[in-house]
C-alpha cells in the first residue's frame, strides 16, 4: 500500500481529527520517512488501528526517536512502524511541548515500545503515560537533565569524575615533548668498559 492509501484508511477508522499533515516523501528537500502526524491524545487510537486493521497490519514498531525544537517550542516523536505481512513501512510524528512532554505510551501494543520509551524519556524528558517501568535507561539514575535536549549543559563532574577528557590531538604534543626529553635506547650512549689487562704468568 502507497502512504496515501495508508493515512486514508486510517482516516476511516478514526477521523480526520486525529491525522493531518501527510507527507508522501515526494519533494526535493532531501530524502526523508514518508508518514503522517498524529494528535497526541489520539496517538493509541491511531497505533491500535495501524496494528489491528488487517490492510494495515503494523505489527512491528522497529524504532522510535525524538527531536528537540527549540524554535518551535516543541519535543518531536518519531515512530517508525513495519508491516512483515505486508511488506510496508510508515512514518508517524507527534508534538509536544518542550515544558512538559507527556503522552500515553504504546508498550501495551508493542513490546519493543518498552526499551524505546525509556530511551526517549532519559535523553529527552518525555513522560510516557502508562509505561510499565518508566526509569532512565543509558544515564544514572540520579543524572540532572536530558542530554539530548539542545539546551543542556553537561556537568563538569559526576561524582567526583570528570565528564571529559582531552583531545588525542591535544595529547600528542605533550607525548612529544616527554619522547624527545628522554633518550631512546638507539641514542643512548654505550657505556665504557674498562680495558682487561692479561695476567703475567709468575
Amino acid at each position: 500500500m502507497t502512504v496515501k492509501e495508508i493515512f486514508e484508511g486510517v482516516l476511516a477508522r478514526v477521523g480526520h481529527e486525529a491525522v493531518f499533515a501527510l507527507d508522501e516523501a515526494t519533494g526535493q528537500d532531501g530524502p526523508r520517512d514518508a508518514g503522517f502526524q498524529v494528535r497526541p491524545e489520539k496517538l493509541v487510537a491511531v497505533m491500535r488501528a495501524l496494528r489491528d486493521d488487517g490492510t494495515l497490519s503494523f505489527d512491528f514498531l522497529q524504532n522510535l526517536t525524538a527531536v528537540d525544537w527549540p524554535k518551535r517550542d516543541a519535543i518531536q516523536l518519531v515512530y517508525h512502524l513495519f508491516s512483515y505481512r505486508h511488506r510496508h513501512s510508515l512514518c508517524v510524528r507527534l508534538d509536544l511541548p518542550r515544558a512538559a512532554p507527556r503522552v500515553d505510551s504504546v508498550a501495551a501494543l508493542w513490546p519493543t515500545a518498552n526499551w524505546h520509551e525509556r530511551e526517549q524519556y532519559d535523553l529527552l524528558g518525555v513522560v510516557f503515560e502508562g509505561h510499565p517501568d518508566l526509569r532512565r535507561l543509558l544515564m544514572p539514575d540520579d543524572w540532572v537533565g536530558h542530554p539530548m535536549r539542545k539546551d543542556f549543559h553537561e556537568p563538569k563532574s559526576y561524582r567526583g569524575m570528570p565528564t571529559s577528557r582531552p583531545s588525542p590531538l591535544e595529547l600528542l604534543p605533550t607525548y612529544d615533548r616527554a619522547h624527545v626529553a628522554r633518550p631512546t635506547q638507539a641514542t643512548a650512549p654505550t657505556p665504557t668498559v674498562p680495558p682487561v689487562t692479561p695476567e703475567t704468568p709468575s
